[in-house]
């Protein structure tokens, strides 16, 4: 195919709201030059003319330019890089193709945050025993339906609307004012706080309903094998509606943490610190698993059923957390490239460090660390990702793997049960994650300047003071509503109900039921043989 079109023969080929688009960048000056037309319009008056007066002006220009060719690629480069402002003509509104590709690009990235769930479910169900396998994935499926509910109905209010300094007091239901995709100055809503991305407000409601999610979702394996069900699903929807949107709106609804600059590129704090300090509030109040902790204060280990399905599922949310972070710039933008590869650089080196540390502490490589090492990494770079160069990121990870590792041991030795390591993960990594944004910070946006690259000691004060204070408010709430549903529903199933799994107990069905299982099977439940 040729390089290029007589102009004559462009319009025809394109829809009319693509006609009327390629209009008004001709006679904007965009492509006029290539027309070789004898002069230019300025943009302010073109916006004055209908759009039947453009298509004419347009059709003017492409008679006296005769035959003169416009390339295709300026032609399709111009279209894709339009104004993202809707063009609305008669009853019907029609968006530009930036706002079609920004819309696009953030739904993509909403959708492989949401499989994160799958991820979720397969870790933790491989990390714990059969017996409560089924129970642990449903906690995990039914997460994100009691997520969407009440993030739809309340928490997305409380997080992003206009109101009080310390959470948003209206547009409930997503029924706020709302002219989205409009951007900056021209928006006019409820949700001014999302006023920078030319999106649909759908879009920006599903992309945060999957943040709100992973939240709640941290959560469910750090009480695994011992919680009750009803209780669960009771503090995941308080969670979604009220803790997490409320710390979140103080970082990016326009409160004030965000407005003293401190920075959280994509949740080390808001989402996976938050998850964790909720989940360290249940972990106390629960206690320790039976069997965990002995009487002369030595840890007996409870390994996991399933490595492989912890394996597969380490490697979902590594895939996740790509639209995790490079999402999180809801927008088409050259700094997804840059942002996906200190993600995955991040991720790599906290395999790394979570393996020579684990080998040099323990004698052997341990695979658990490894997925939680690359797991750590990730959740530690998630908040500098913007900011930081790869070998910013790199030297984060590998600090992460080491962290998590001795996280771990650090949490047994308190007595503090948690059978996936959730509390090393992302609570330990998302506030080392946040405060490395004051130490490795290159610069990249704006005044973000972090100590080892020239920057002083305030924007480590800051990330400190954001992390602390989203800190003890998620924990003291965390206790309060903990405390609230023992008082009503219960936290902890029975002995006798642990001792036999949840799945038997409280779900009805099991995963691995005996009738299926080969003749002369050996089954190890609880160090006990069963044939």
């Amino acid at each position: 195919m040729g390089v290029g079109m007589p102009a004559s023969s462009i319009m025809p080929f394109y829809s009319t709201s693509m006609r009327r688009r390629l209009a008004y960048d001709l006679l904007s000056g965009i492509h006029v030059e290539e027309l070789g037309a004898p002069r230019r319009v300025r943009g302010d008056a073109v916006h004055s003319l209908t759009w039947d007066a453009q298509e004419r002006e347009c059709a003017m220009l492409m008679k006296r330019s005769g035959n003169a060719r416009i390339p295709r690629a300026l032609t399709l480069f111009g279209l894709l890089m339009a104004s993202s402002m809707p063009v609305a003509y008669g009853d019907a509104t029609e968006f530009a193709p930036k706002v079609l590709i920004d819309t696009l690009w953030v739904m993509v990235a909403g959708f492989l945050v949401f499989f994160m769930n799958a991820g979720f479910a397969l870790v933790e169900s491989g990390f714990c025993r059969s017996k409560n396998t089924v129970n642990i994935l449903a906690k995990n499926f039914i997460v994100f339906a009691i997520a969407a509910l009440a993030f739809w109905s309340v928490g997305f209010a409380l997080m992003f609307s206009d109101g009080a300094s310390l959470f948003g007091t209206t547009g409930f239901f997503l029924k706020g004012a709302d002219n989205s995709p409009a951007t900056g100055e021209a928006y006019q809503g409820a949700y001014s706080a999302l006023n920078w991305v030319g999106v649909p407000l759908e879009a920006k409601f599903f992309f945060q309903l999957v943040f709100a999610a992973t939240a709640a979702t941290i959560v469910s394996g750090a009480v695994a094998e011992r919680i009750k069900f009803q209780a669960y699903i009771l503090f995941s929807a308080f969670l979604v509606a009220v803790v997490y949107p409320i710390a979140g709106h103080w970082t990016w609804g326009g409160g004030f943490l965000g407005k003293m600059g401190f920075h959280d590129f994509a949740g080390s704090t808001v989402v996976h610190s938050v998850g964790g300090w909720a989940a360290l509030a249940g972990v106390i109040l629960l206690g320790p698993r039976f069997g965990k902790y002995r009487q002369d204060g030595k840890v007996h280990p409870i390994p996991g059923h399933n490595m492989a399905m912890a394996t597969l599922g380490g490697l979902i949310l590594w895939l996740g957390w790509f639209g995790f972070n490079p999402g999180s710039t809801m927008e088409v933008s050259p700094e997804i490239a840059h942002i996906a590869v200190t993600t995955a650089l991040a991720a790599s080196a906290g395999i790394a460090g979570a393996c020579a540390y684990t080998w040099l502490r323990m004698g052997a490589p341990d695979l658990t660390m490894l997925i939680n090492g690359a797991l750590a990494g990730l959740v530690a770079v998630t908040a500098p990702c913007l900011v930081v160069t790869p070998f910013g990121s790199v030297a984060i990870g590998f600090l992460a793997g080491i962290i998590v590792v001795e996280s771990v041991v650090f949490f047994d030795r308190l007595r503090l049960d948690d059978p996936v390591g959730a509390l090393s993960v992302h609570l330990v990594n998302g506030v080392f994650g946040t405060l490395c944004v004051g130490l490795f910070a290159a610069g990249r946006q704006g005044d973000v300047l972090g100590l080892f690259y020239g920057g002083s000691l305030a924007q480590l004060g800051k990330q400190a003071l954001g992390a602390g204070t989203v800190g003890l408010f998620t924990l003291v709430a965390s206790f309060a509503f903990w405390l609230a549903t023992k008082g009503l529903l219960g936290l902890r199933v029975t002995p006798e109900e642990e001792r036999v799994g949840l799945d038997q107990s409280e779900m009805k069905l099991e995963a691995y039921p005996l009738d299926v299982l080969p003749p002369n099977h050996d089954l190890h439940r609880d160090g006990a043989r069963v044939r």
